[in-house]
């Protein structure tokens, strides 16, 4: 696959794993809305061949987006001319949170080798947990459905107060099409690190990556990714992607120890 193609994969895996609360089909284009809870579900991403003229499209997806009362967002990657961004740039429109794209075949992965595992067993009303342990006494818990629970801890952990937001986003991850793998480590009965794998097409994902402040620098994203990775190749996968915003350097310098390589850069051009 070349390396055209392979961008084009990684965006479709992307869309697939994170579904936005609202989404209008709009000649090739994907208006996406959310309440303004992310950039990536809430922006105009191109799809498809387009028919219409473009500044007439623009001005459809301002409208749309000012009568939602969130800024026009749109998501510009190495797959669009770069005509589109200088002309969205001559508009107005602005560079916010550049994020860079990682890959890794799974023959280049360096994981942490965990020091024991513990596997559940099914239950009758719900998927079993796992327990991966890793050196210093670090715990993960594996699981295959995203529950409401993870989904509170979640949003106690990346600090999510907002209540639409609270009352709009577990319907958005609820939604995701694909098998996932849910991770999190407790401490004192509360999430203090959360992580979430999103299988698709021999690819698995990997999102939701949050340590709480007052236990960063102790392995823990490490481990979290690192039993997401070892979950996934047992359930076949040969190949991971992450998204990582552009001058976290602790979050570039795990990915690179696990494996994982830069394949491209996108943007967002907001009004």
């Amino acid at each position: 696959m070349n390396h055209t193609a392979y961008i084009k994969l990684i965006e479709e895996l992307s869309l697939n794993a994170w579904p936005s609360h609202k989404i209008e089909l709009y000649d090739g284009w994907l208006i996406r809305f959310s309440h303004n809870y992310s950039h990536r579900t809430n922006s105009v991403e191109q799809v498809g061949v387009s028919l219409l003229p473009v500044q007439e499209k623009i001005v459809y997806c301002e409208q749309i987006y000012k009568n939602y009362h969130t800024p026009s967002i749109f998501k510009i990657s190495p797959l669009l001319e770069s005509s589109f961004d200088h002309l969205l740039a001559s508009a107005g429109y602005e560079i916010q949170h550049t994020t860079e794209v990682m890959t890794m075949d799974y023959s280049q992965l360096r994981a942490w080798p965990p020091s024991s595992a513990e596997y559940g067993h099914p239950g009758e009303n719900c998927a079993p947990a796992s327990f991966i342990t890793f050196p210093g006494d670090i715990t993960v818990q594996l699981q295959d459905q995203i529950t409401d629970e993870w989904i509170s801890s979640f949003f106690s952990l990346n600090g999510t107060t907002n209540s639409i937001h609270r009352r709009i986003v577990p319907s958005m991850f609820k939604a995701i099409p694909k098998q996932t793998i849910v991770a999190s480590i407790r401490m004192d009965g509360r999430m203090v690190a959360s992580g979430l794998g999103i299988l698709d097409r021999s690819h698995v994902g990997l999102y939701a990556i949050y340590v709480d402040a007052c236990f960063r620098r102790k392995n823990f994203a490490k481990a979290i990714c690192s039993s997401i990775l070892h979950e996934a190749r047992k359930k076949g996968m040969t190949h991971a992607y992450l998204q990582v915003v552009q001058g976290n350097i602790p979050a570039k310098q795990l990915y690179h120890a696990l494996g994982f390589h830069d394949l491209y850069t996108y943007w967002f051009r907001v009004k």
